[in-house]
């Protein structure tokens, strides 16, 4: 299952910290194995379900958008504004790689193959579950944070600097989808 995963998050080796980086990669390996959804479901399935069944841009097409803007504009904070507001980038790409790993909990493939949420998901959204698989790895306390308050939970506490980064990126690549304007 290791091997899978890495092959599905390449982006995993940007985590230079090789406990969290380790950490990370554990969740992931669990997330899959409990859920019914395989690495190649994740390669097909539309990213949410809010934008219906017709949308053609995959969970892991969103995801992997999402971690590499969370990448980029975590570089560029700390180039700009370098002890004033640093950006601690193993807390952030571990967040953004694991932000929506609790979806593979939530979601389940009804009789035609496509995902749907499941009862579990319809009692715990994934930001819980993604909290509950990180903190069963060990993941530290201010990772958990940003994958606790990336959704619109969040909106009801304070974000690190990290948390705002990571919600900005995830809403900023699904916003435009659930609400453009159609002409």
């Amino acid at each position: 299952m290791r091997k899978i995963v890495k092959e599905l998050w390449p982006e995993l080796n940007w985590i230079e910290d090789e406990e969290l980086r380790e950490k990370t990669t554990t969740v992931w390996e669990i997330a899959l194995e409990r859920s019914v959804l395989s690495a190649e479901d994740l390669q097909r399935i539309p990213f949410t379900l809010l934008c219906g069944p017709d949308l053609k841009v995959s969970f892991m097409d969103h995801k992997q958008c999402v971690v590499h803007i969370a990448k980029e504009s975590g570089e560029k904070m700390n180039s700009f504004f370098k002890d004033e507001l640093l950006v601690d980038m193993n807390v952030l790409l571990s967040g953004a790689i694991l932000c929506d790993v609790g979806k593979l909990l939530e979601y389940v493939l009804d009789e035609e193959d496509n995902a749907v949420q499941g009862t579990y998901g319809k009692y715990i959204r994934h930001p819980f579950s993604g909290v509950s698989l990180a903190e069963e790895c060990g993941i530290p306390p201010e990772v958990c944070h940003i994958i606790a308050t990336h959704a619109g939970e969040g909106n009801m506490v304070k974000r690190s600097t990290e948390a705002y980064i990571v919600h900005h990126a995830d809403f900023m690549t699904f916003l435009p989808f659930k609400e453009r304007l159609k002409v």
